[in-house]
């Protein structure tokens, strides 16, 4: 049996039984931000950023929502400073909710995106390899990872290195586990924030697929509400 499918089973499994929690606080900043105006952000450096792709503008997902995007793409990742300079351009106001996904937590660039919009007044949550990044040491001069600076910490489960299987004949561990493990946290949390949202007597404002008959129409009726902040810095 390809060993990829219990793993994740396994994680999965993980998952279920402890972080409900967090997903649960996390979701309620989400949804009280979104009734109070905000808006939901998120950044990834590098391949952390499929999981800010799966959280912001697709179809599912809040129309509210905006992917923070570095200009470099991560490759000066490890350069302490470029986050905090980067942040002084980007629109975070005190009502959004920022989640950044890094898997070690510790490069600058997460850690001061964090810091940024902390600062900023935003609510953070971290999307990370807890165990993991709690065995590494910070690369940022602060000495702090990213889970310390976040409202709620939602752990992926992913080991070490992010590579998860063992081969023999192969010289590393293949699979990468963590854009899994993410999708499925995010997609709980987005979950649970629109039903927070219903519950509360509001409707969330959800994308629906463009590729539906109405549904770009349908999106973009929504966005005209949101429209100053979607497509900016």
């Amino acid at each position: 049996m390809n060993k990829i499918f219990p793993l994740v089973d396994s994680l999965i499994a993980q998952i279920k039984e402890t972080e409900m929690d967090s997903v649960e606080k996390a979701a309620e900043l989400i949804a009280n931000s979104i009734i109070d105006g905000g808006i939901l952000q998120a950044f990834g450096a590098g391949h952390s950023n499929a999981g800010a792709l799966e959280l912001t503008h697709r179809a599912g997902g809040f129309i509210p929502s905006k992917n923070i995007k570095e200009p470099a793409g991560g490759v000066y990742e490890s350069i302490e400073g470029v986050g905090t300079s980067f942040m002084k351009k980007v629109d975070v106001r005190p009502e959004d909710v920022v989640v950044i996904i890094s898997n070690s937590g510790r490069n600058p660039l997460p850690v001061e995106i964090a810091a940024g919009a902390k600062a900023k007044g935003a609510k953070i949550i971290a999307v990370t390899a807890l165990e993991a990044s709690k065995q590494l040491k910070s690369r940022h001069s602060s000495g702090k990872n990213l889970y310390e600076l976040a409202d709620v910490i939602l752990d992926n489960k992913v080991p070490l290195g992010d590579s998860a299987i063992d081969l023999d004949g192969a010289d590393a561990k293949v699979c990468g586990t963590s854009t899994i493990t993410t999708s499925i946290l995010l997609q709980a949390l987005t979950y649970r924030a629109a039903e927070l949202m219903v519950e509360k007597g509001h409707r969330p404002p959800i994308y629906k697929s463009q590729n539906i008959d109405g549904g770009r129409e349908y999106n973009e009726a929504l966005e005209a509400k949101y429209i100053d902040r979607l497509y900016r810095i």
